[in-house]
């Protein structure tokens, strides 16, 4: 493609498509990146100009784009079956994916509600926990808890357990009041304390609340280790044994939002392993399908499922999405799972993870970095004093530096694909120091 015909395309799509998080009007500053294809951990564009996808195309990426053995599961499974409605049908990917998710949580969760989107994930889990409890003759349940800085999605049940001014304000007459509780994010720390110590303290509100309002409360909701959209806070797995032990005590669910943080993404392929628990709900999506096709998962445990069990058709779970199981989404999962098992990729990234943290050491001890922080295969650092507009100013250079990453307002976060070879390694930790010491005035 010549470039006067590239940026006849890029007008087409700005006259056309209404981009998703964006103010349109930026586009007329920042140009819109033509993609052409990708391969690995790369994307390209029309003019054959790469960018490292060094945030997994919004999370979802694992294994590389066009990774050839999803590329062959899918087209096996498109000379199969492409879908058929998940109502009184079934087909094996489903069948196989939730087997296999069951025993990835030691067949504490086995049962799996399928939709299409982190969002409807979240949705589901609350609507399951209200009507729950409502067949159980606890009708009064009917409030949630969220965390300080809680992302959970855009839709107006998720968004109402979200704590983003920037994503709910505009919206808050439409939303359903929810209850607030601290953040564990271990930034937090007063003079003297450990990430454990904030953990305690933020795990102590929660008590606070649940002793004024178990009795209303459905569910707190929760991201574990890490909540991503506020900043990449991070905070100490004791946190989630706490507010375990504290659900249990006061008869209240847990919903954990793993959409983001499974996946292998902290380092165990749930990140509640690290605490030791298992929730009532998790919600798994992005990285699931490797980055391939739009897919959620709910799962629960047992006494969920048993409370909507009945001959009373009220009493079930009336709830549904057109590509509910896609087979061709469930397939593409499956070949996800599938290298995870055959490369050891839980026990492989501990060392990628490793040399990228050394690598980015200039950037850890930069004097204008603060709270350089690390969990499994995500990294985050915050920039101190940063004149206005760096999170705009970060992106645009580091395109130019075949580097994408799209900084949370002054939270420069990396969260890449799985496969980085210890060459792109050193490159994406030298890019990432150079555009940040270019734009942090």
């Amino acid at each position: 493609m010549e470039v006067n015909q590239q940026s006849d395309w890029v007008a087409r799509s700005l006259k056309s498509v209404w981009h998703p998080c964006t103010q349109m009007q930026h586009h007329e500053t920042v140009p819109l990146i033509p993609v052409s294809h990708g391969r690995g951990v790369w994307l390209y564009d029309h003019q054959g100009k790469r960018y490292l996808d060094a945030i997994s195309s919004w999370w979802v990426n694992l294994f590389g784009h066009a990774n050839p053995r999803i590329n062959a599961a899918l087209r096996e499974q498109l000379d199969l079956l492409e879908h058929a409605m998940l109502a009184g049908f079934t087909h094996e990917p489903v069948i196989q994916l939730s087997e296999r998710l069951a025993a990835l949580t030691q067949h504490q969760l086995g049962h799996a509600f399928y939709a299409s989107d982190g969002a409807s994930a979240v949705e589901i889990a609350l609507k399951m926990s209200f009507h729950s409890w409502r067949n159980r003759g606890q009708g009064e349940k009917q409030e949630f808890v969220c965390l300080k800085g809680s992302y959970h999605g855009e839709t107006i049940g998720a968004l109402a357990v979200t704590d983003v001014a920037l994503f709910k304000d505009a919206y808050g007459p439409l939303l359903r009041a929810t209850q607030t509780v601290m953040s564990p994010d271990a930034r937090q720390a007063l003079a003297g304390e450990s990430a454990a110590d904030v953990a305690r303290r933020a795990a102590a509100d929660v008590e606070r609340m649940f002793t004024e309002r178990a009795g209303k409360i459905a569910a707190i909701i929760i991201e574990p280790l890490v909540q991503c959209a506020t900043g990449m806070a991070m905070h100490d797995p004791l946190y989630l044994k706490l507010v375990r032990e504290l659900c249990d005590q006061h008869g209240v669910h847990l919903i954990l939002d793993e959409i983001a943080v499974g996946c292998g993404r902290t380092g165990t392929f749930f990140a509640c392993e690290q605490a030791g628990i298992w929730p009532d709900f998790l919600c798994l999506s992005k990285g699931i399908s490797g980055g391939y096709l739009p897919l959620s998962i709910v799962l629960s445990r047992d006494e969920i499922y048993q409370a909507f069990y009945d001959a009373d058709v009220t009493r079930g779970f009336l709830h549904s999405h057109s590509y509910t199981g896609n087979p061709l989404a469930c397939r593409a999962a499956l070949a996800t799972l599938d290298i995870f098992a055959e490369d050891q990729v839980l026990e492989a990234n501990k060392a990628r993870s490793r040399k990228l943290t050394d690598a980015l050491a200039p950037l850890a001890q930069h004097e204008r970095v603060s709270n350089f922080r690390n969990r499994g295969m995500i990294w985050a650092f915050d920039a101190v004093n940063a004149a206005p507009g760096f999170s705009r100013r970060f992106f645009t250079e580091g395109t130019r530096q075949e580097l994408l990453l799209r900084p949370i307002g002054n939270t420069v976060y990396l969260m890449p694909p799985y496969i980085l070879s210890d060459e792109e390694i050193e490159g994406l930790a030298a890019r990432t120091l150079s555009v940040f010491e270019k734009t942090v005035d």
